[in-house]
């Protein structure tokens, strides 16, 4: 029997795009959910969870970088995004597959680096699919189908989270791995495999090889994404919402789970905790688009993101109330008598947030495609939705290390205030229909950025100096001085292209900089690379030559960014013609 090609059908791209999101949102759930509780459970603490679990965020959170490849290295035979789908969908089995043998928690650094190879490949999953989407829904269908795409996102965490821990109470908890796999392989086999992509329009290719027009492409997308984010407001104040958390978070993260298993819930009741907050966010999702839709995106918001904080506020109260304040070993010789009412608030705290959180998912992505340039949307709402990963792998860090320093009620109170910071932003997240996609303002948002980026790098040189400060805290700043790294490499890169020769001699020094400055990560892994080359120097001459580099080269690229933002920026004006055009 031949099966259909869902893409042909309104209601068969719902499905295939319901069922693709599922994909993506099962792995999530598996590391967020399945394997932190089992790893709490096994008296792994809850600042290692939390690294664990920012760790795999970070392929999603920095997936805008495969955007170019999977443009450029397309398959007209598979389709151009199908081949990638497809591709993706068996190295994530495999890469899952693979960990079946090895021994948690004894083995916990090559099982994240395997899971972080895994989500690395759900990431440019997921931005093919998203291509994909953007070629393929019609204009009327997008909306039902945005909140549709994360309903799948959230029964996929389902699966991967609460499925799983249904199973390790028959199967042990490794086994589960196949149940994973498998259940990514029947999307693969049932979805995937009898799609047909509609043929691609007829590209201008680079002449020269693939490599050359990779190069071309990633040049392209440069400067496209930076005149897409500049260009107004509303895709400017997109960045601020993005990089902040939206409301409250900790009931989302592993700090719910860590606390389940420290309340006595054994993988039973966590899963069913769990299912029952996928299956109310799920159906909240979508009745949270359909409500903006109605009563205005930008307030029902701002409502949502606000309440999301109640709900942590009532556990906070109730954890202080009974005197859990502090993380309890689940394997403590002299544990407390766990109070029948914290797994009631647990419950009811979880559920409530759900809802809301549900509410919030829909409306922020929503808004998120009100402010995005249709020409370049597959770009700019993917960078959107990637620093939107960054901002839950840093939050899951930094709440790790506070749960061990202050205990939970002082983390979820930090949590809450910190949450309602991103509201500012909200009333400039709009765009009139019909009106162009930027704005005399573009220059001074170039210079903003430009003077806040070279700030901060400069700024790194003293973080450097007396980073041991900050103690547990370290991988937090690191995540963020990576950020700013990728951010000023990419605006120097842009900026010389925008610039041209304006800016020749500076800009050209800014391009030598930018991959240096991608090169920064490498200070994760100094004392293995200088022991490789310790034919050529001692380890601890080439350290100390590699910490000058460490120190120099973002203090070089500040000083080139603090220039930059001395530039008027006038080539990002829009021109009358094509303001009018517009």
């Amino acid at each position: 029997m031949r099966l259909p090609n869902l893409l042909a059908t309104s209601k068969g791209r719902l499905t295939a795009f319901f069922c693709l999101y599922m994909t993506e949102g099962i792995p999530l759930g598996f590391a967020a959910t399945a394997v932190a509780t089992q790893l709490r459970r096994q008296d792994v603490g809850p600042a290692e969870i939390g690294a664990f679990v920012a760790s795999f965020y970070l392929p999603w959170a920095f997936k805008w970088a495969f955007g170019p490849v999977i443009d450029v290295f397309g398959s007209e035979r598979f389709g151009r995004r199908r081949g990638w789908i497809l591709g993706t969908q068996v190295l994530m089995a495999a890469t899952l597959l693979s960990t079946v043998l090895l021994k948690l928690p004894e083995q916990l650094w090559l099982f994240t680096v395997i899971l972080l190879v895994h989500n690395t490949f759900g990431a440019m999953q997921d931005v093919a699919i998203d291509a994909l989407a953007c070629g393929t829904l019609q204009e009327h269908e997008r909306g039902t189908a945005n909140g549709v795409m994360f309903a799948g996102a959230s029964i996929g965490q389902l699966i991967g989270g609460s499925g799983v821990l249904f199973l390790t109470g028959y199967t042990g908890f490794q086994p589960t791995f196949f149940f994973v796999a498998g259940c990514i392989l029947l999307v693969t086999a049932f979805v995937v495999l009898p799609m047909r992509e509609a043929a691609s329009p007829a590209r201008l290719v680079a002449a020269g090889s693939r490599l050359r027009a990779a190069g071309a492409e990633m040049h392209v997308f440069a400067i496209t994404s930076f005149r897409s984010f500049l260009g107004t407001r509303g895709a400017f104040s997109g960045l601020l919402l993005s990089l902040l958390p939206a409301g409250a978070m900790c009931l989302g993260l592993s700090l719910q789970s860590n606390l389940a298993v420290e309340l006595g819930l054994n993988d039973d009741e966590v899963a069913k905790l769990n299912a029952w907050s996928a299956v109310v966010a799920a159906a909240s999702m979508v009745a949270g688009g359909y409500l903006s839709d109605r009563l205005g995106r930008r307030l029902m918001l701002s409502i949502y993101i606000a309440c999301m904080g109640l709900p942590v506020l009532y556990l906070m109260s109730m954890l202080t109330q009974h005197g859990w304040i502090m993380p309890v070993s689940p394997n403590a010789a002299n544990r407390p008598e766990v109070p029948a009412a914290l797994v009631t608030a647990l419950w009811t705290a979880s559920l409530v947030y759900s809802v809301v959180n549900g509410l919030m998912y829909g409306t922020r992505s929503a808004i998120c495609m009100d402010v995005t340039n249709p020409r370049v949307a597959a770009t700019q709402f993917t960078a959107y939705m990637a620093l939107m990963n960054l901002t839950i792998s840093y939050s899951a860090a930094w709440q790790g290390i506070a749960v061990e320093a202050w205990g939970y009620p002082r983390t979820m109170l930090v949590d809450v205030i910190v949450g309602l910071a991103c509201i500012v932003a909200i009333p400039f997240m709009t765009h009139k229909a019909g009106a162009p996609f930027d704005d005399d303002a573009a220059p001074v948002r170039a210079r903003a950025v430009a003077g806040a980026l070279g700030l901060l790098c400069v700024g790194w040189v003293p973080y450097r100096i007396w980073q041991e400060a900050l103690g547990a805290a370290q991988p937090i700043a690191g995540t963020v001085f990576t950020l700013v790294f990728i951010g000023a490499a990419l605006f120097l890169l842009a900026g010389r292209a925008v610039l041209g020769e304006s800016a020749r001699a500076l800009t050209r020094v800014g391009a030598w900089i930018a991959p240096l400055l991608l090169a920064m990560y490498a200070r994760y892994h100094i004392d293995r690379i200088a022991g490789w080359f310790s034919f050529a120097a001692s380890p601890e001459a080439l350290t100390r030559g590699a910490e000058l580099l460490f120190r120099g080269v973002p203090l070089l690229a500040g000083l080139v960014l603090l220039l930059l933002a001395l530039r008027p920026w006038g080539e990002l004006r829009p021109q009358p013609a094509v303001a009018a055009a517009s």
